[in-house]
C-alpha cells in the first residue's frame, strides 16, 4: 500500500509523480483496500472522504493504465493485419 494509507489519516496524496509509479497491479490493490476500508465502516466522515478521493484517484489510474494496454494491443493488432494484408498482396 501507498505511503499515507496504512494509518487511515493522510489518504489523499494527490502527487503525480506517485500516480505515474503506480502500476495497475499496485493501483488495483490498494483500491480493493480502499474499498474494504470505506465498506467495514468505522471511519469518521473525513476519513470517509479522504479515502472515497483516493479510491477515485486510483480507479482513474488504473483506467489509464487498462486504455494505455487497450491502445497497445490495437496498434499490435492492426500492424499485424497490415503485415497480413501485405503478405496477401505479394
Amino acid at each position: 500500500m501507498a505511503a499515507g494509507t496504512d494509518a487511515g489519516t493522510d489518504v489523499g496524496t494527490d502527487t503525480s509523480a506517485e500516480e505515474a509509479a503506480l502500476g495497475y497491479e499496485q493501483a488495483r490493490d490498494e483500491l480493493i483496500e480502499v474499498v474494504r476500508r470505506l465498506e467495514a465502516g468505522g471511519t469518521s466522515l473525513e476519513e470517509s472522504l479522504a479515502l472515497w478521493e483516493r479510491g477515485e484517484e486510483l480507479a482513474k489510474v488504473c483506467r489509464r493504465r487498462l486504455e494505455g494496454a487497450r491502445a497497445r494491443l490495437d496498434a499490435s493488432l492492426a500492424a499485424e493485419r497490415a503485415a497480413e494484408a501485405e503478405d496477401e498482396e505479394e
